[in-house]
């Protein structure tokens, strides 16, 4: 597999250039979200190590096609941060002068290394898809003992550290829409720089919210810096492999 993939067009980012820290067949990942476009984890895991070949990913993004994007992003087949390359590889992409930004589902904030790592990118999306520990294990299905409290802790320690764009994804499906009102709260305490209001409109297990679903949750949402899925346009890209990129992007 290519460790660079895309460019894919992102509702939230716009014209993305992929980097998969994990490149994987099979998602190796910290949670086995019940939405995730990639299906079930195959591998969960904790445990941080280089999973790619970190000479391979310099001479690929040295060699993509820059010409037509917005920003690198971080994410693929698994969650980003398992990768323990990742700091370096951040620093190597800011190189080329695009913002570089990470996707995390935020299992390892709690981590004070992790944490230095992603504060030398310009853009991290942390996810927060639950109110209490209940929900938490019902939507997200996480690896070992990761709990909701240790979620919610690692994101507001993050915040008070990080310089960068701080946004919060939030996936509504059927299992926490009843709980939008109480997800703002912790948006409120967060006060991340956006919150990113989104339901599995991709290839998914789970169905997504209506139009009208969602715009009853924005609701709660009022006076918050969100942005919600049905709401924006993504940019149009031509990706450069399609079948790399399709493994990480399938519709």
């Amino acid at each position: 597999m290519k460790i660079i993939y895309g460019p894919v067009p992102s509702w939230r980012l716009g014209r993305s250039l992929g980097v998969d820290p994990i490149c994987s067949m099979e998602k190796i990942c910290s949670f086995d979200c019940i939405y995730c476009q990639l299906g079930k984890t195959k591998t969960k895991t904790i445990e941080r190590k280089a999973y790619i070949d970190i000479g391979q990913m310099k001479e690929e993004l040295e060699k993509a096609d820059k010409k037509d994007i917005d920003v690198i992003t971080f994410s693929g087949t698994g969650e980003p941060t398992l990768n323990s390359q990742l700091g370096e590889m951040i620093e190597f992409a800011k190189a080329f002068n695009f913002p570089v930004a990470v996707l995390t589902n935020s299992s390892f904030l709690h981590d004070s290394t992790v944490r230095s790592e992603l504060c030398s990118a310009d853009i991290v999306a942390a996810k927060s898809d639950a109110p209490d520990e209940e929900t938490f294990q019902k939507i997200n299905r996480p690896c070992c003992d990761i709990s909701f409290r240790a979620i919610l802790d690692g994101i507001k320690s993050f915040r008070k550290e990080y310089r960068g764009k701080l946004a919060l994804q939030m996936m509504f499906i059927d299992a926490n829409k009843e709980h939008a009102e109480r997800m703002a709260g912790l948006a409120r305490e967060i006060k991340p720089d956006e919150v990113q209001l989104d339901t599995p409109l991709r290839r998914s297990a789970v169905p997504p919210l209506s139009q009208t679903e969602m715009e009853e949750i924005e609701k709660s949402f009022e006076g918050l810096p969100f942005i919600s899925v049905y709401r924006k346009k993504t940019s149009r890209t031509v990706p450069f492999d399609i079948h790399e990129t399709a493994i990480r992007r399938p519709e």
